[in-house]
């Protein structure tokens, strides 16, 4: 798969390609399907298999710290990209150019004129261009007048759900981890490097490893059972996992912290990948660190038997 870091580091001349375009935020079973069915239409057509996304996402250019708690990082969904066989990620800078493009030149100099689009797969909800005023029928009258393949997929149902981003992020938020996992179609995980911090869990006889949450807002928080890879290459590790503000000891930026059973060792700089497996509690304010103590010793118990170790 090739990153193609918006459109002036894609070559002159493209490829004819089979496009679909959105944030593509979480990768749930909807976006899958939709994936798939590309990824089988370029195969007939002998086009590259394209996604379009775009950084910063819409809703964050236009709402700032008002805008949804995003479900993956950029680096997050590039790593799940991967494992689809998709020839290509285009990933737009949406700038204030882009948002105040029409429908009508987004389609002609971008997808047409740049990608060299020859056909375009979009959710049934696609909107887009300037007020958002581009939608099917005006895809439908484009694909006429310059001579490219449209077709529209239906909602995706999980237990007679319909598999949204958004609903994803209400699952998380409310700490329905399990919900959420079905709908995606895999664990909920957040990735990052591991950094030193204060060293309280190992004080207190809890040794963590901690990882900054570096985004606007976190879909989750609380404690839960959890899998974590990277540590170690080719093992995979169960643990207690808190995710919050550490308020117990007036922690300010929001860190996720991971206590590995059965494990010692160094893994300061690794990057790891943690699975969000059963939620245990909502983050807590203790009035001291021996009552956060039994907390975690109650917590780690209530991880072991959710993981069945």
């Amino acid at each position: 798969m090739r990153l193609v870091r918006g459109l002036v580091n894609l070559a002159e001349g493209a490829v004819p390609c089979a496009l679909t375009i959105g944030n593509f935020d979480g990768l749930h079973l909807g976006h899958q399907e939709i994936l798939r069915s590309l990824v089988v239409a370029a195969e007939k057509r002998n086009l590259l298999a394209s996604l379009m996304i775009f950084e910063p996402q819409p809703l964050e250019f236009f709402l700032g710290e008002k805008a949804p708690a995003r479900l993956y990082r950029f680096a997050d969904k590039l790593r799940v990209l991967g494992e689809i066989p998709l020839d290509q990620v285009i990933a737009m800078d949406f700038n204030r150019h882009l948002a105040e493009m029409s429908a009508g030149d987004f389609i002609r100099h971008i997808l047409v004129g740049r990608l060299n689009m020859k056909y375009l797969l979009v959710g049934d909800d696609f909107r887009f261009g300037r007020d958002r005023a581009g939608d099917f029928e005006v895809l439908k009258a484009a694909a006429d007048r310059y001579d490219f393949e449209l077709q529209r997929m239906d909602n995706v149902l999980a237990s007679r759900r319909r598999v949204s981003s958004t609903a994803v992020r209400e699952l998380l938020y409310r700490g329905d981890i399990e919900a959420a996992n079905r709908l995606l179609g895999r664990p909920y995980t957040m990735c990052g490097r591991v950094v030193h911090d204060r060293k309280l869990g190992r004080d207190i006889g809890w040794p963590t490893i901690n990882i900054p949450v570096r985004r606007r807002h976190s879909p989750l928080s609380g404690v839960y059972a959890a899998r974590v890879s990277g540590v170690e290459d080719d093992v995979i590790l169960n643990g207690v996992a808190s995710i919050g503000t550490r308020p117990t000891v007036n922690g300010v930026d929001w860190m996720l912290e991971v206590f590995l059973f059965d494990w010692s060792g160094d893994c300061y700089g690794r990057r790891v990948n943690v699975e969000f497996i059963k939620h245990l509690r909502k983050e807590e304010k203790f009035e001291n660190l021996q009552a956060m103590t039994l907390q975690i010793e109650r917590d780690a118990k209530a991880a072991r038997e959710a993981l069945d170790i």
